[in-house]
């Protein structure tokens, strides 16, 4: 059944009215095929997930095990993000591009100057090689409190200058972007992280609070352009306040979010492409759910009981 054919479901007639709110009196099974109508119909982005069950930041990924996922995600979007331009995933948007999707490429910065130095140089080499569509230039460094404003300013900075033809930014909670107008005007992009589920949010509302979320980093980007770099819902794991984890709630939050997006042609990067068990540590049990793959790279939600 096509049920992007029927009115109701688009977000310009209802006024973004979250769709996946009509299915809350229907069968799971009906939300499940809009799910899959949806994925299958292609989104814009993916976060890419790296790492498999027993591995972790630091280990080195093989090009074998990157381009098995990056199979699985290139019928499903056209553009890719990557965190990090060392330990092996400085073949991410190599990949990628070998198989036609573009990128949003990452260094991943820290408090360690020699590690940092090696991401900027090699994520400019790869955007000299022509990897890089986007460049994103650090990753929530300001909420870790990991660099100052005006280090990771120089990095920004650094980098715009070895690449003057690729757009420059920096990704952090969309807030950052209100209360830090130096970040924001030496970014080229705005790359703001909307997380509902992260404020405690109960599902039925989670698509107006992403869009307040979103709207914020616009207004701050005062014209620029804003992409949302990481949202999405775990299938399972601990409630924080009244965001509650479930497939049927991930299922939802990923049909409203796509829709509105497709709608309204933004870019979006659903966060995250597949589940990550080294995460439990740094998340609780929630961190590691957020794919819509598992971890063996088995699309969710079809088989099982929701």
């Amino acid at each position: 059944m096509s049920y992007r054919a029927e009115k109701y479901l688009s977000f310009k007639e209802t006024g973004n009215i979250p769709v996946a709110n009509y299915f809350n009196d229907k069968p799971l099974e009906d939300v499940r095929n809009l799910f899959l109508e949806v994925l299958y119909s292609g989104v814009h982005g993916f976060c890419f997930s790296l790492y498999e069950e027993g591995q972790k930041p630091g280990d080195i990924i093989s090009e074998e095990q990157i381009r098995r996922r990056m199979n699985i995600l290139k019928r499903y979007t056209t553009w890719v993000r990557s965190f990090s331009c060392t330990e092996g995933n400085e073949l991410i948007p190599k990949i990628a591009k070998e198989l036609g999707l573009k990128t949003l490429v990452g260094a991943w910065l820290g408090k360690e100057e020699d590690k940092n130095q090696k991401e900027i140089e090699n994520l400019i080499q790869l955007a000299k090689e022509g990897y890089v569509d986007v460049a994103a230039v650090g990753n929530e460094v300001l909420y870790r409190k990991d660099l100052t404003e005006s280090e990771l300013i120089s990095y920004i900075e650094m980098v715009k200058k070895e690449l003057p033809d690729v757009p420059v930014g920096y990704v952090d909670a969309y807030y950052e972007f209100v209360k830090r107008p130096d970040i924001t005007e030496a970014c080229d992009v705005i790359l703001c992280n909307c997380y509902p589920y992260w404020e405690g949010t109960e599902i039925n509302d989670s698509f107006q609070h992403m869009l307040q979320m979103f709207q914020k980093a616009q207004g701050a980007g005062n014209g620029k352009r804003v992409i949302i770099t990481e949202t999405g819902w775990p299938s399972k794991g601990e409630s924080l306040g009244n965001a509650a984890p479930s497939h049927l709630n991930a299922m939802k939050y990923f049909i409203n979010t796509q829709l509105w997006a497709i709608d309204n042609n933004m870019e979006v990067f659903y966060f995250s492409s597949f589940d990550e068990s080294w995460k439990v540590g740094a998340e609780g049990e929630v961190g590691a759910y957020w794919g819509i793959w598992d971890n063996s790279g088995k699309l969710k939600f079809i088989d099982e009981h929701i």
